[in-house]
């Protein structure tokens, strides 16, 4: 007999849940119809090159609020800018991501670094990151009588861009804005194999 007068309150709790479970779902498939046009990279396109139409593409997401992303009605105001970072298919386009201003400013000289795997720093390289160019003295070189004490030279600069490594070698090179006065000085380094990357402090200091 309990057991029948327990049964219609069974059932009302039940009903209840089944109501709010519904509720749910409709919440759910209500935030799913939500949808933003927005615009997405189609193919690869590396740091500093200019955007084309064909470059971009479109597609209506789900986007969170927190989430910036160039809208399908603004695509033609991004082309014709550049990739500040580099950007790969799939991907939405955010506005941060594309840039107005070329990457290496007048005044610089863009100067490529090769690095093998034991010289790379553990922080990841990416652009509009300060360093330093350190010279260093060649392999088998005698000191010169400035003293083992004295400063190396240095020249700051700017990355620009690092590639992957490259299968085998493991080698990774790093595109560096200079001075344009500097510039063929940290080519020289370069060229003999006496040049280092090391990371500028935050403040570029």
């Amino acid at each position: 007999m309990s057991a029948r007068r327990r049964r219609p309150g069974v059932i009302a709790l039940s009903l209840a849940l089944i109501a709010a479970g519904g509720a749910g779902v409709a919440v759910l498939l209500l935030q799913v119809g939500d949808r933003t046009d927005v615009v997405t990279v189609v193919r690869d396109v590396q740091v500093g090159q200019v955007l084309t139409e064909d470059d971009l593409g479109k597609a209506s997401v789900a986007l969170d609020p927190a989430v910036k992303a160039v809208r399908a009605g603004n695509l033609k105001s991004v082309v014709g800018k550049r990739a500040a970072v580099e950007l790969k298919p799939g991907s939405l386009l955010a506005p941060s991501q594309v840039t107005k201003d070329s990457l290496v400013k007048a005044g610089e000289q863009l100067v490529p670094i090769g690095l093998e795997p034991k010289e790379i720093p553990a922080t990841a390289l990416v652009p509009g990151q300060k360093v330093q160019l350190v010279h260093v003295p060649a392999q088998g070189a005698t000191d010169t009588g400035n003293g083992s004490d004295a400063a190396p030279q240095t020249i700051n600069g700017r990355v620009v861009k690092a590639s992957g490594a490259a299968p085998g070698t493991g080698i990774v090179v790093v595109d560096v804005a200079t001075a344009a006065a500097e510039g063929p000085t940290a080519a020289a380094w370069e060229s003999a194999g006496t040049l280092r990357l090391v990371l500028a402090a935050p403040d570029g200091s």
